[in-house]
């Protein structure tokens, strides 16, 4: 794989694990991690999972403006710019992925890194993780999709709650409000995390894209075409290899064998 100035890549079997590393400063990600990220994204290369994580002690602080990285005599503008040309754009590409994505959070998950951990399908989060926006303390606004994602996740109630006060949510109250999957000892996420890409990159990939895929339709659509979405997926997924392999297991009274075809 390509070496890249912010993040590290690893294929373990049919998983991509992608970790942000830039541990000194608790993973605050420059426009250029997000482009990294996204440019690793472009090519699965039959990656069947995607699993996100963070070097060091934090998942990702934010978005980083230190040392003038957004800055700029026009410095609304600059942030507009870095949102819609390079943050906003991986948000996307990781909604559209046609593979489930695993995001393994300690420490803050703040900011833009708040976005990214909870653009996955199955957030796991270690005991110490706490999630983050803090946009209001200092005269700004959420982004990166935040106030679309979080009324869906948790209500509007406390979506307003975590936007206006800024205040951390730690993980024990974003597992109560339904916001992540689960909470492990911090010594065991990179394990636990690990164990549930593992499991998804072992399941029927068709099928597991189009549930993701149905799931985001349905935010943005009525009752009637999400179910009409609903068929045109099945269509698709019937048609899978996979599908006629968990047929064929049902029947015979064994577990399939899904090889993401």
């Amino acid at each position: 794989m390509a070496v890249y100035e912010t993040i590290l890549t690893e294929r373990r079997g049919d998983v991509l694990a992608i970790t942000l590393n830039r541990p000194d400063r608790l993973n605050a990600a420059p426009p250029l991690m997000f482009d990294e990220i996204g440019a690793v994204l472009a090519d699965l290369d039959g990656a069947r999972a995607v699993l996100l994580a963070g070097a060091g002690r934090a998942f990702c602080s934010g978005a980083d403006i230190a040392g003038g990285a957004l800055g700029s005599d026009n410095p609304g503008e600059a942030t507009f710019l870095a949102l819609t040309e390079h943050y906003n754009p991986l948000m996307e590409a990781i909604a559209a992925l046609p593979v489930p994505v695993v995001s393994a959070v300690r420490g803050p998950a703040a900011g833009i890194g708040c976005s990214l951990a909870l653009t996955a399908d199955f957030c796991v989060a270690s005991e110490s993780a706490y999630f983050l926006q803090a946009f209001v303390n200092i005269g700004l606004v959420p982004d990166g999709g935040a106030s679309w994602m979080l009324p869906r996740l948790i209500g509007r109630a406390r979506a307003t709650e975590m936007m206006m006060l800024g205040e951390r949510v730690p993980a024990a109250k974003a597992l109560e409000w339904g916001m992540i999957h689960k909470i492990v000892a911090d010594e065991a996420l990179d394990a636990e995390a690990m164990a549930l890409a593992e499991r998804l990159a072992a399941g029927p990939t068709v099928a597991l894209g189009l549930i993701r895929q149905g799931l985001q339709h349905a935010f943005e659509c009525d009752y009637a075409a999400a179910m009409r979405n609903e068929a045109e997926n099945q269509r698709r997924a019937r048609g899978s290899k996979d599908s006629m392999e968990g047929g064929m297991a049902f029947l015979q009274k064994r577990k399939p064998e899904f090889r993401g075809e």
